[in-house]
């Protein structure tokens, strides 16, 4: 995948806004007061349909179509799927090893993250050191899982920019609620909306990273089975985010069918977008 720099720029600057959203879900929870429940489902469930359509559709049929030269059609299927089901594998070990609360991908409301903190007794309250511990814990994780994401994106972008731009964006909406989530503990943590904000907001950079660390470690190697594979893994890993994660805080956020429209109208706005580059 040799590309040139023009595209190596816009596929970084891609990453970069996808996992800097980080810091305006970070600035939704400390200048408003309660959570737009009806946009945030809606919001959620558009993200998951995009990345549910464009996974199945167009990213495990790249992939499936750059085994078949090397493997044939039967053996470049089943690589792909194996390839598919091993992203998925990634990003659920990636999830299970990350307990509980402190988890970034469990989305919360402001209002409940608030409560949370508001309620915990005095002497545990006044115990900064522990909150602050448990705050970098928190930074850190939502960079663990933020690196595979990155490299998803950078690799789309640089594969087809126009797939890059909605996955960017899909991301991007899926990060804005891990905001919320690393930023209130954090100033709890810290007593600063400042120092907060800016963890946060640093937190997502983990997506850029693991576009140039991956970068800088696959392409020496690439082939066309090596991109099929790649290509396959990232879609296995934005269905279970999309599965595990988007979908059930949608209906969680807001009424069930508003997760469902915002679903299919991601599928359909997808869809119309790969139509319009064909």
């Amino acid at each position: 995948m040799n590309a040139d720099p023009q595209t190596l720029f816009m596929a970084f600057g891609l990453t970069l806004f996808a996992g800097l959203s980080t810091g305006l879900g970070s600035a939704l929870a400390f200048f408003t007061r309660q959570t737009n429940t009806r946009f945030l489902s809606m919001s959620l469930g558009f993200s998951a349909g995009v990345m549910l359509y464009v996974s199945f559709v167009e990213i495990l049929s790249k992939a499936r179509e750059a085994l078949t030269p090397d493997w044939g059609v039967a053996g470049g299927a089943w690589i792909a799927t194996a390839a598919f089901f091993g992203g998925i594998a990634l990003i659920a070990l990636i999830d299970k090893l990350v307990p509980g609360y402190e988890n970034p991908h469990e989305l919360h409301s402001i209002e409940e993250m608030d409560q949370r903190y508001e309620t915990l007794p005095k002497n545990e309250a006044h115990d900064f050191a522990k909150l602050k511990r448990v705050g970098v814990f928190t930074a850190l994780t939502i960079g663990i899982h933020n690196f595979p994401e990155g490299l998803a994106t950078f690799t789309s972008a640089l594969t087809d920019p126009a797939l890059g731009v909605a996955i960017a964006v899909a991301i991007a909406i899926h990060n804005i609620p891990e905001g919320i989530a690393v930023s209130v503990p954090l100033y709890f943590a810290t007593g600063s909306r400042a120092k907060a904000f800016r963890y946060s907001f640093l937190s997502g950079l983990a997506e850029p990273v693991g576009a140039v660390v991956g970068y800088a470690l696959l392409m020496p190697f690439f082939s066309p089975t090596l991109f099929g594979v790649l290509f396959a893994s990232v879609a296995g890993i934005m269905v279970f985010i999309s599965l595990d994660e988007l979908l059930p805080a949608a209906r969680e956020f807001g009424e069930p069918h508003l997760a469902i429209y915002g679903l299919i109208a991601g599928m359909a706005v997808m869809a119309v977008s790969l139509l319009l580059f064909l």
